[in-house]
């Protein structure tokens, strides 16, 4: 018989618990649940299960001291987080706190199945190692000579993994050890002084120097890379039989992607009250000149004053707002409502709300499409969004008297759509940085034009959500060429889901 994975579902939503429960049986899952914290603890400590998906808030016991539990009791069991009420300080911490993945709901089945797949690879592995390591203290100095199965399962773990004995000699060592390290050339009886850095050495130096029959352990984070590379070296005891230490294991994980998580969250917050501080500093200086009675002003000043106001905190919803729109892309809880969707009227009624802004720019704008009908399967809200943005740039950045040609072409597989314009164009670095939070070019044609810098950054999600892609060509007080592509009606109906929401689990 096949084995069945067994998984723990800890969640106080009933049924989210119960659908996610027959979900998973269907897909060959041995499933138990338990409704909160509590129970969660007591049968994850009691049983031995591959996988548990635990739920972050419950009203008894949080999902992140439901994993601290695991961790301990049953380090083996691989330990997933859901919510809904996703953040960048949760998923770090759950990743910290040693979740394999971060999973937002409303998740669909196939991203769930795929997450859950991962997982059971990661809980073979595990126990594969765990065993490992039994039969390494049992012989620690024969491992260096191994090629059957427990060598090529260490080669395939994704952490560095490097015996040393007490001469510093290399006893072992699998490839990602190289790969982490830089480590062009390393072989068997190598001494690792000149090999490791050289904290690192000094480290496992006092490990192996220290009490013979102590216990004791380092942990280390070393940047490898200039800002690309970081890994967590952990460094423990090699004990013989008779449990004194005759050497040292280091084990090394790649921890890139939480450091650059953390910078992320660093640097969006940094430019978030960057970008705030200046209109609330302006509002808070004109309502204050409004109250102080020593500061004579005549009503239309005061208008004035109060115009100039609200025009900032405009500008503030604004970027809240859009904001507000990223974050729920990056995390895809984004509710939306699919239907078709013909692109020609649709694209045809945002160049006609611009009427006014044409005439008063001297635009002339042409709009070309080789096909009567362009049917794409996607909510209506977002690609009105997406192409309102682009025109609105191609306006707003254009010289008086300039040009603006939108056509549609059909490639095959993909519409594209492009949108050509006159404008004063971008230089190569600014290019390059286009669709990056907050990113606008300056230059002294863009000086005055509003804007929260957020518009192409949230073009670009909505197209990559539809499984698309956007291409710039620009040239420099000459124009640009925004080029998008879109998967034909066909392709988008099969990989965007009916469009009710059948395909989610809420």
């Amino acid at each position: 018989m096949n084995y069945q994975p067994s998984i723990l579902i800890v969640d106080d939503e009933k049924g989210l618990r119960n659908g996610t429960k027959r979900l998973l049986e269907n897909e060959g899952y041995s499933v138990d649940t338990a409704e909160n914290g509590t129970e969660g603890i007591q049968k994850g400590i009691t049983n031995d299960y591959d996988l548990a998906l635990i739920d972050l808030r419950m009203p008894d016991v949080d999902g992140l001291d439901v994993l601290t539990a695991f961790r301990k009791n049953k380090p083996e069991t691989v330990c997933f987080i859901s919510t809904a009420f996703a953040s960048y300080d949760s998923a770090v911490e759950s990743a910290h706190l040693g979740s394999f993945a971060y999973i937002p709901k409303p998740f669909t089945p196939e991203e769930l199945l795929q997450q859950l797949r991962q997982g059971y690879n990661r809980r073979k592995l595990l126990l594969e190692s765990k065993n490992l390591k039994k039969e390494r203290e049992k012989n620690l100095f024969e491992l260096a000579f191994e090629k059957s199965r427990l060598n090529t399962i260490v080669q395939s773990i994704n952490e560095g993994i490097l015996i040393i004995n007490s001469k510093y000699e290399v006893v072992y060592f699998n490839s990602a050890l190289l790969r982490l390290f830089n480590i062009n050339e390393l072989r068997v009886s190598d001494v690792v002084t000149e090999k490791l850095p050289a904290d690192l050495f000094e480290t496992a130096e006092k490990l192996i120097q220290s009490d013979l029959k102590s216990d004791k352990s380092f942990t280390k984070q070393i940047e490898m890379k200039a800002g690309e590379l970081f890994v967590e070296v952990a460094i423990n005891h090699v004990k013989d039989p008779h449990g004194f230490t005759v050497g040292a294991i280091f084990v090394v994980n790649d921890i890139s992607e939480l450091k650059k998580i953390e910078r992320i969250k660093n640097q969006f917050v940094s430019m978030v009250a960057h970008e705030l501080k200046t209109p609330i500093v302006a509002v808070d200086g004109f309502i204050r000149i409004i109250l102080d009675k020593s500061i004579k002003l005549d009503e239309s000043k005061k208008t004035e004053f109060l115009k100039r106001s609200v025009s900032r905190l405009s500008s503030m919803i604004t970027l809240v707002n859009d904001l507000l729109d990223i974050s729920r892309m990056e995390l895809k809880n984004k509710f939306r409502i699919k239907n078709d969707i013909d692109l020609i009227p649709l694209i045809q009624s945002i160049i006609n709300s611009f009427e006014v802004d044409f005439k008063a720019r001297k635009l002339n704008i042409r709009f070309n499409y080789s096909t009567d009908r362009v049917l794409f399967f996607a909510d209506e809200n977002e690609i009105n969004r997406l192409f309102t943005n682009l025109i609105s740039n191609a306006i707003k950045y254009n010289k008086v008297g300039g040009s603006i040609l939108v056509n549609i072409s059909d490639s095959g597989n993909f519409y594209i759509i492009e949108i050509i314009d006159s404008g004063i164009g971008l230089r190569e670095k600014e290019r390059k940085q286009l669709f990056e939070e907050f990113f606008r070019a300056k230059n002294s044609s863009t000086r005055g034009i509003p804007g929260t810098g957020l518009g192409l950054t949230i073009v670009k999600r909505i197209v990559e959500n539809y499984h698309g892609k956007i291409e710039v060509e620009s040239e420099y007080e000459k124009g640009s060429n925004f080029k998008i592509y879109l998967p034909n009606y066909k392709i988008s109906k099969q990989i965007t889901g009916d469009g009710n929401g059948s395909n989610s689990i809420n």
